[in-house]
């Protein structure tokens, strides 16, 4: 395993989840470089810790041994690779690529063998947690590529993370975090249009949250969803509608791909596409209880838009 720090580290996407993920490699000793972009969060206080900015996907090729991708999707990873001043023109052999978005594993595995066939090496690792985690260096992270490979970077996915599951072979990590991620989003959806009924039935809140708990109810997602239950709180999760859509919509282009039962997924899809088409695409998950009853949103917990975290 090797613990090199003299590999130098690039970063795309200085976002809610990438700004944490910078910071904890240059507080473990990395050099650490990153993309300017007009969506990265403020990277000043990472620049004063030594980081260096690049101004194209390209000239942080050439500069980086490891490259980092945090981006929002397939469409956003395949720009950052394969643009004319992307990644790939300015790819060294031996360069590896960790991508830790959210994404289509058939994408992944094409760009995985095009980052090959450049010389480079690819690795999908897919995060869970919140922009919290990310800063405390304590993200989930379900990784897919050559196992060797994995082990050989794992003294850098470490300094970010606090729970690595080796999934398998490249595409493996993307496949296993949009399973996660219909499971996860699949629950909210269920429990946000399930409080929506109960509202409508005069059912109160407490009592609710309370059969719930004590039943089949309980579990992660109720503990994310109660606070805006109770009190309309949805400070805790703030996952956007359409980052959830989005997340969905890859499951099912996926099921769709491995000849998988999806009716559950589209059911799922066709709830928070119908959020969407209302104009609520930047509301938050919790939030889809108030848009299922007509009900108007407060602005003050909604994400910015484009800043969603990845959260599930």
């Amino acid at each position: 395993m090797n613990d090199n720090k003299t590999q130098r580290i690039g970063m795309i996407g200085i976002g809610l989840m990438g700004q944490g993920i910078a910071g904890n490699i240059l507080h473990h000793g990395w050099t650490v470089g990153f993309l300017e972009h007009p969506g990265n969060q403020p990277t000043d206080h990472l620049v004063a810790e030594g980081a260096i900015a690049y101004a194209s996907g390209s000239e942080l090729a050439t500069a980086s041994d490891v490259i980092i991708l945090c981006v929002t999707g397939t469409p956003q990873v395949e720009d950052a690779l394969l643009r004319a001043d992307g990644v790939l023109s300015g790819l060294r052999p031996g360069t590896v690529i960790i991508d830790c978005s959210t994404a289509i594993p058939g994408s992944t595995v094409k760009l995985a063998q095009t980052v090959a066939a450049a010389g480079g090496a690819f690795l999908d690792a897919p995060m869970t947690r919140t922009p919290k985690e990310a800063a405390e260096g304590r993200l989930n992270l379900i990784v897919g590529g050559d196992r060797a490979l994995f082990d050989e970077q794992l003294p850098l996915l470490e300094s970010f993370s606090e729970n690595i599951t080796y999934a398998g072979p490249v595409g493996s990590g993307h496949t296993l975090k949009l399973l996660h991620n219909f499971v996860s989003l699949g629950f909210s959806t269920v429990l946000a249009e399930a409080a929506a009924c109960a509202e409508k039935g005069g059912i109160e809140p407490g009592v609710l949250v309370e059969v719930l708990a004590a039943g089949g109810g309980a579990g992660a997602i109720l503990q994310r969803l109660q606070p805006y239950i109770l009190a309309r709180d949805s400070s805790g999760f703030k996952f956007s509608i359409a980052n959830a859509h989005k997340d969905i919509g890859y499951y099912v282009a996926m099921a769709e791909s491995l000849e998988a039962e999806d009716r559950a997924a589209r059911g799922i899809f066709a709830v928070l596409s119908g959020a969407l088409e209302s104009g609520f695409d930047q509301a938050s998950i919790p939030e889809l209880m108030a848009v299922l009853n007509g009900q108007p949103l407060s602005t003050a917990d909604q994400p910015v838009p484009g800043r969603s975290t990845e959260d599930r």
